[in-house]
């Protein structure tokens, strides 16, 4: 498949914008011509997914990106010019965005299909094509997607790769020109390390525990509600889910019990609502109800919101109810590890300076989440702290602007898509300068070396040194 697409690329060459947007134009019609096809197979795959749920996160909400990307791709593919004045003396340089050629793009099991669309279509609005590797884990969806792909695209454009583990490990050590993985820390780097050996860049879309601070000037109702419901989407099983929240010391009862009061509202029944998303597999089912045990086991207080007659955690269903977890210490497996399910983690605090070095002691998480206004106190907290984004006052608020860079840092990932950054990932910035000058600028380092080039280099030396040392204050290094 790879040796196909290489060579397609290099025969067509680089793609104008009329190509590019079609085949943007067919991937778009792969997911909404069946739409519901994806929603059914995603719900066979969990055991329990809302279509609805479905239908907004995993269709709807890619659109607006989407469609962002499409209506820029002809301002993105224009060359730069710099040094424009230097044209004149004839010394012409530009610089040309290109694409890459064949990109890898491996898809994560939470969001199987807007988590390998969305690249796919970053990747052709850039001119390349691409490859992707669907999750075993949600097979139904994969398989859905391996049939439908052939309908729409040639395999030269296209193509789609299912199967375990060791396929996904020959995936990422294939030679492509650049690999785009979804997923835990733990597997990113395995793939970084396998994509390492071929020299392959990487843009790693990973996770981390997420924290929420409450300011004290925030609404506690309305921030209580909107984390609890955040929590809750697909099951808590969201890369951006809100994961531990910190609130201010006197106003931490108030809070849990503006949260419970939401979940209990919006859960009458958890085992047979067909909107309560399950976990998706057993493993992950025991994963989270291991990591409250051992919670509970080292002292934490640990409240499940379960309805009035019904037994959970369900392991028929693999639901776990909305689990609030408080007074929580670094002894715990949960204040580490991301939990990916519907609990939420609450903490008090005494000043946000101490949560910021709090959580400046940990790896940088994908989304940092802020209620209150935008004051100081929150400019300072974002100041202080590390995160490849941040909300406020919502859930992945970070996400609504299309334009927007999205990526981790650190440990919670490497590079950005969505908007032009998408573009920028898949593209490389290729410098073309020529000189039509009688004489050669570069060819006064080559020997001999004349009394007049030692001259000029020596007075050019000394007038950069002089420039610097105006530029320092005094005290600073060097300064005098």
């Amino acid at each position: 498949m790879l040796d196909r697409q290489r060579q397609a690329f290099l025969a067509d060459g680089f793609p104008g914008v009329a190509v590019r947007r079609n085949r943007i134009d067919r991937l778009v019609a792969l997911v909404l011509d069946n739409a519901e096809a994806f929603a059914e197979a995603m719900a066979a795959d969990y055991g329990t997914r809302a279509k609805a749920g479905s239908l907004f996160t995993e269709v709807l909400g890619m659109m607006s990106v989407i469609e962002h990307t499409r209506s820029h791709v002809p301002q993105w593919m224009q060359s730069t010019k710099p040094i424009r004045a230097a044209r004149m003396l004839g010394l012409r340089a530009e610089v040309l965005p290109c694409p890459l050629g064949v990109v890898g793009v491996i898809g994560p099991w939470n969001f199987p299909l807007n988590l390998v669309v969305l690249p796919a279509v970053a990747a052709f609005a850039a001119g390349n094509r691409v490859m992707i590797k669907m999750s075993e884990i949600t097979a139904q969806t994969a398989a859905l997607m391996t049939t439908l792909v052939p309908r729409y695209f040639d395999q030269a454009e296209l193509a789609v790769v299912t199967g375990g583990p060791e396929v996904a490990a020959a995936f990422s050590e294939l030679p492509f020109d650049h690999l785009f993985f979804t997923g835990s820390p733990a597997v990113g780097a395995k793939v970084a390390e396998a994509a390492g050996r071929s020299l392959v860049p990487v843009t790693l879309e990973l996770g981390g525990k997420n924290p929420v601070v409450v300011s004290r000037a925030a609404n506690l109702t309305r921030a209580a509600t909107r984390i609890a419901q955040g929590r809750m989407i697909n099951g808590g099983q969201v890369c951006v889910s809100p994961d531990h929240v910190f609130v201010p010391d006197d106003r931490l009862d108030a809070f849990v019990d503006a949260a419970r009061n939401t979940l209990r509202s919006m859960f009458g029944s958890i085992v047979g609502n067909s909107d309560y998303c399950s976990s998706v597999n057993e493993a992950n089912f025991d994963r989270v109800l291991a990591l409250i045990d051992d919670a509970r086991e080292k002292g934490a207080v640990v409240e499940a919101i379960a309805p009035p007659g019904e037994v959970l955690p369900n392991r028929r269903t693999r639901k776990i109810a909305p689990t609030i977890v408080r007074d929580v210490d670094d002894r715990m497996r949960i204040t580490a590890e991301e939990v990916f399910g519907p609990v939420l983690v609450v903490r008090a605090y005494s000043t946000v300076s101490d949560v910021a070095d709090y959580l400046n002691g940990k790896p940088a998480p994908l989304v940092a989440y802020w209620f209150g206004p935008d004051d100081e106190e929150f400019r300072a907290f974002v100041r202080d702290t590390r995160s490849g984004g941040v909300a406020r006052n919502d859930f992945a608020a970070q996400m609504i602007p299309s334009a927007v860079p999205f990526g981790g840092v650190g440990t919670s990932g490497t590079g950005a898509y969505h908007g032009k950054a998408g573009f920028d990932t898949f593209s490389h910035y290729r410098s073309v300068v020529g000189t039509d000058l009688p004489f050669s600028i570069t060819g006064r380092a080559a020997p001999p070396f004349t009394k007049s080039m030692r001259s000029s280099t020596e007075l050019a030396l000394w007038l950069a040194r002089r420039r610097n040392r105006r530029r320092l204050r005094p005290g600073q290094a060097g300064a005098s």
